[in-house]
């Protein structure tokens, strides 16, 4: 927790526009979940959001796999040593997330939202042959803006148990694909080298984002939402993250009007990465676009609290500790430990 800032946070979505005249900490999706409500006409929203994701060890094609083992693989990039002789330890990632809502309409709410991110990878470099005997570790670090991106929330259908709506949005990304960074080769030289894909700040494509979400009020204290959200590539640099689907299915209890807790299963699938940087060559496997994408399930708990802290409509605050359950990732990945994420939301 100490790792990152406890107010920044992503901006969402989540009134749900429901036939209450009061709002309720229920009232909201987990904070983790995006685009989940849309707003009846003129109404507003700004939102702040921060997630923390760490990573720690290394998995191959869903198994444990020891650094050991890492050095026997092969250097696929062509380059020498042989063999891979750079293995990273730990990474943590920070994503601080603003943005608003605005409905001209009962039936569309325009969304803008902005991302900066700041990611820290520790790492390990090997002799690159002989004994491959530990040199020692090194730290690449990164952040700044990553993507910015506009949309509208389109509602399908409601009544008074349920409500449908669609989202659809344009995302690009402005970060710096050519982040640089100094790192300890295998060689025992530090050198400056362009940092493999995994730490740039962003890939320069355009995409488009498709969603369909549907909640259900099963009664006064117990909802029950699902979604079903997609992203692909318009325009690309000379490579890019892959396409990526994610589906979430939560459960909400309310304890009483201004608390609510939570539980969800998110199911995330990313294709490869497409293309590559010549540039990016160093013997570690964060350079090969092989290793990258992949299937994750994780489960996670939350909480909505309704406060006031400033003047205006009620104050929401969230928060949202997702786990790891399953790890099919493609081919040889670090493996993920948990996220966290807090967040702040403001109607008008």
């Amino acid at each position: 927790m100490k790792y990152f800032p406890i107010f920044l946070l992503f901006f969402t979505c989540s009134v749900i526009a429901d036939s209450d005249t009061k709002s309720r900490a229920i009232d909201h999706a987990p904070i983790g979940v995006s685009a989940d409500h849309y707003h009846k006409k003129n109404e507003s929203m700004i939102s702040i959001r921060h997630g923390y994701m760490k990573m720690s060890e290394n998995i191959f094609n869903g198994s444990n796999i020891s650094s050991n083992d890492i050095l026997m693989m092969p250097n696929p990039l062509g380059n020498m040593p042989a063999n891979l002789s750079v293995v990273p330890t730990d990474m943590s990632m920070q994503m601080s997330m603003i943005g608003g809502m605005y409905a001209p309409s009962d039936k569309i709410t325009l969304m803008i939202m902005g991302m900066f991110v700041s990611k820290s990878m520790n790492l390990n470099s090997y002799q690159a042959m002989m004994n491959r005997d530990l040199l020692g570790n090194f730290n690449s670090s990164t952040k700044g803006i990553s993507d910015v991106s506009i949309g509208a929330l389109i509602r399908l259908r409601e009544d008074e148990s349920s409500r449908l709506h669609a989202d659809i949005s344009l995302q690009k990304s402005i970060g710096n694909n050519k982040e640089k960074g100094i790192v300890l080769t295998p060689m025992n030289s530090s050198v400056e080298m362009t940092l493999p894909y995994g730490m740039q700040l962003g890939d320069k494509s355009l995409r488009i984002g498709l969603g369909l979400t549907h909640l259900k009020k099963i009664n006064q204290k117990f909802r029950w939402g699902n979604q079903v959200r997609t992203k692909f590539i318009l325009s690309k640099d000379n490579w890019n993250y892959g396409n990526q689907t994610e589906l979430n299915s939560w459960f909400q209890y309310e304890m009483n009007q201004m608390f609510s807790v939570s539980t969800r299963l998110k199911w995330i699938q990313q294709n490869k990465i497409s293309g590559s940087d010549s540039n990016i060559s160093a013997p570690v496997q964060t350079a090969n676009p092989k290793n990258y994408g992949g299937k994750e399930l994780l489960i996670g708990f939350g909480a909505n609290y309704l406060t006031h802290l400033l003047p205006g409509k009620k104050d929401r605050l969230g928060f949202e500790v997702l786990i790891p359950i399953n790890q099919q990732k493609n081919n040889l990945q670090m493996k993920s430990s948990y996220q966290i994420i807090v967040g702040y939301q403001k109607s008008f």
